[in-house]
């Protein structure tokens, strides 16, 4: 569960259309997302292999970044992963951001599970 959101190949086939590395702690890579023609420095802050990665990142609105906390968690049965983002300035606008990244991290969960089980990419070919 770790690889596929810490390594380029794996996150480029459920979540990003392109990711210039992996996510290594003290580097920032790009990733690039089909919706959009631009592509977002991913600053990486602290990686513990197969526990957690933190990384910051632009918001939508620009003119700051947020900070995602994802953990790994190993269950019985699989991986238990959280994701929360930090950082999003009290305005109207930061809030509607914020919900947005949110159903955002719950689309990226529901693509790295099919593509973990069933080896699908639910964003292939999506705008």
């Amino acid at each position: 569960m770790f690889a596929a959101v810490f390594r380029p190949e794996k996150l480029a086939g459920y979540f990003v259309q392109e990711a210039s590395a992996p996510l290594v702690e003290g580097k920032t890579v790009k990733w690039k997302f089909a919706e959009v023609d631009k592509a977002f420095d991913v600053v990486v802050k602290h990686v513990n292999e197969n526990e957690r990665i933190v990384f910051e990142w632009p918001t939508n609105e620009g003119g700051y970044d947020t900070r995602v906390d994802m953990a790994f968690k190993p269950l019985e049965d699989g991986t238990l992963v959280q994701i929360s983002e930090s950082g999003w300035r009290p305005t109207p606008e930061g809030l509607k951001s914020s919900y947005d990244n949110a159903g955002g991290w719950t689309h990226m969960m529901c693509c790295l599970k099919a593509y973990l089980e069933y080896g699908i990419n639910l964003r292939a070919g999506g705008t």
